[in-house]
């Protein structure tokens, strides 16, 4: 009685199913709307639109790096005649905006955003059993910040000085004085302002993700019998709250130094011989608080998409997922070390050796329980009933990039040989193997997987094939040459290498880069076909496609705001019941009691039988929130 009584603790209301609402305008359905699904949606289709830019600025400058001087004149009707000169050359303060811009979008616009704002919205409610977020308002706020943000970051691509540059780490003394360079001026100030209002709408959002699990699941939805999608969704939003504070603090430090003449980053500048009036400030500082956040930031946009890899693995295995509490626990490591490993981006500061030691130490503890995920993946496929639906296949190709971008981290882990890797291709190849291209991956296997859910209709999945193999094998030929290109030494951030004569024997594996990277946008552009087609033309969708067990396949094909018509489900059993000996189908929903299926019961399901009454007699509110 006691793993169900949570239940009492959310009674606010007289229990009545709100399955039937008084008519909404279209503003107020589709635009300012307070159900978690249509926002959902909003935060997809924002992420899409991003993704698009991002992925656009990233093939402009590779194709720089690839043919160094090539006639990009092309671009001016899209980018701007001062992007260029005057015969077609990329400007190479144009070049670094471009690299700012690119990690900017993609790290926070896409796959945090894009990647949370979706999944975390649309899955929390119906999979914990809720009628919807525990503040709608809130949750509508969260977007229109994160929309308002989005729109003062585009337009500083079109500011007279440029957009931010200096990478996407902005650090300081570039960022902090406006005529350092021309990428520090307008723009830089919009970047931070943009950061600063990103930073209230992933607040506000976390907020109600965490607040949602704890209050509102439905009777019997003990936290042993959550979903790893929820339980990645909760870790993810309680690392955001915990570290998205540390940095606005850092952005509104830097946007003081830049503004009203503080010296919390600055100290003993020099600009053309005249020394500045600032002293006692450290650029360190910015560092150390960027980076608090910047490596819980890596988890915050893998956790999401490695829980929900963790379920549709298990479906399309067939198979429970292998080692439910130690993927659990191995999430709670990672959540816990995340934290405490940050100064591994600061081996080249001049740091002490021994604390560089007890980083490097913790980076490499970091990996424990990272590996324990990628081998439970592992194991749930081995001996599976595999079905190769379009969200497997790109959830075994999160696993693949998991693995294959973890092994080079901890290559950078260590402080002796980062110090010859950092800040070269090395580096990024890493990282977009294991944050960018995971991440990445399991945002578009939810896509494929959650889409019938999402609109009552099924995507190709013949193009859906296309597109895994295409972006697949592509993504491997981006950054894969990239990890011989770091080791012989290629820094990163350079316009061009022509200047350097031990490059020019290289170059080829630097045009194998770009044009890998153009297949790879090409593909994306058959998806957001396939996506946008499949919307309003799909084959229309069953209520459960992919026989799952979780509570959102419950629910009618056309979901409405309150997701179930009459009461919400109870739920008798954890989410990974496939293939039990005996079963009638090789599925059992969350939903069936065991009383419904003796023939299957294990010896201790049957002693939960005489727990059901007692489930089902709690009392409980099935209103929407307020």
């Amino acid at each position: 009685m006691a793993a169900v009584a949570h239940a009492d603790t959310h009674v606010h209301g007289h229990e009545e199913a709100h399955e039937h609402h008084e008519p909404q305008s279209f503003i107020k359905k589709y635009i300012f709307s307070e159900d978690h699904k249509v926002i959902a949606k909003q935060y997809l289709i924002s992420g899409i639109v991003w993704a698009l830019i991002g992925g656009f600025l990233s093939l402009v400058f590779r194709l720089q790096l690839g043919y160094p001087g090539i006639d990009l004149g092309w671009l001016k009707p899209i980018l701007g005649e001062r992007w260029f000169d005057e015969a077609g050359k990329l400007d190479p303060n144009y070049y670094i905006a471009l690299v700012t811009m690119h990690g900017t979008i993609m790290v926070f616009f896409v796959l945090t955003a894009g990647l949370s704002g979706t999944f975390s919205n649309f899955l929390i409610p119906l999979q914990v059993g809720a009628r919807d977020m525990a503040s709608g308002f809130i949750n509508m706020l969260s977007y229109w910040f994160f929309f308002l943000s989005s729109v003062i970051m585009f337009c500083s691509l079109f500011v007279q000085d440029g957009p931010a540059g200096g990478g996407w780490v902005v650090y300081p003394p570039l960022s902090a004085l406006p005529d350092a360079a021309p990428g520090s001026g307008t723009g830089m100030t919009m970047w931070l302002v943009s950061m600063a209002i990103f930073i209230v709408s992933s607040l506000l959002g976390s907020i109600n993700y965490v607040t949602t699990v704890i209050n509102l699941r439905t009777k019997g939805m003990t936290f042993d019998k959550m979903p790893l999608t929820i339980w990645a969704f909760t870790f993810t939003a309680i690392l955001g709250i915990l570290s998205f504070p540390v940095l606005l603090s850092a952005a509104l430090l830097l946007i003081f130094d830049r503004s009203f003449g503080t010296s919390f980053y600055l100290s003993d500048i020099y600009i053309n011989g005249q020394a500045l009036p600032n002293q006692g400030g450290s650029p360190i500082l910015f560092q150390h608080l960027f980076w608090f956040l910047g490596h819980p930031e890596v988890y915050i946009v893998i956790l999401p998409a490695l829980g929900m890899t963790s379920e549709i693995i298990a479906t399309n295995s067939r198979k429970p997922i292998f080692g439910y509490k130690a993927m659990i626990f191995s999430m709670l490591g990672i959540m816990f070390l995340a934290f405490i490993v940050w100064a591994h981006h600061m081996f080249m500061t001049g740091m002490n050796p021994f604390l560089g030691s007890v980083f490097t130490l913790l980076t490499l503890i970091i990996a424990v329980p990272s590996a324990v995920k990628a081998f439970n993946y592992i194991t749930t496929l081995w001996r599976g009933n595999i079905i190769f639906t379009p969200a497997m296949l790109f959830s075994i190709g999160l696993v693949s990039f998991f693995v294959s971008g973890g092994v080079t981290g901890i290559i950078l882990g260590n402080s002796a040989l980062d110090i010859q890797l950092h800040d070269t291709y090395f580096v990024v190849a890493h990282f977009h193997l294991v944050m960018g291209s995971a991440a990445f991956f399991g945002m578009v296997a939810g896509v494929y997987h959650w889409f019938p859910k999402m609109f009552g209709r099924m995507m190709n999945s013949t193009l859906g094939y296309i597109h895994f193999w295409t972006t697949f094998i592509g993504a491997y030929m981006v950054f894969f040459p990239q990890h011989y290109l770091g080791i012989a030494g290629f820094p990163r951030r350079y316009y061009a290498y022509t200047g350097f004569d031990f490059t020019n024997k290289y170059q080829d594996l630097a045009q194998v880069s770009t044009i890998a990277a153009i297949v790879v946008f090409a593909a994306n552009l058959v998806f957001l076909c396939n996506f946008f087609y499949s919307i309003f033309w799909g084959k229309k969708a069953t209520q459960n496609p992919w026989k799952s067990n979780t509570l959102e396949w419950t629910t009618p094909i056309n979901v409405g705001h309150g997701n179930w018509e009459g009461e919400i489900p109870t739920v008798y059993r954890w989410p990974y019941d496939y293939s039990k000996p005996g079963a009638a189908e090789d599925f059992i929903p969350q939903n069936i009691p065991f009383s419904a299926t003796p023939e299957s019961n294990f010896p201790y399901e049957n002693e939960l039988i005489k727990e059901e009454k007692e489930i089902e007699g709690i009392q409980f509110d099935y209103s929407i929130p307020d």
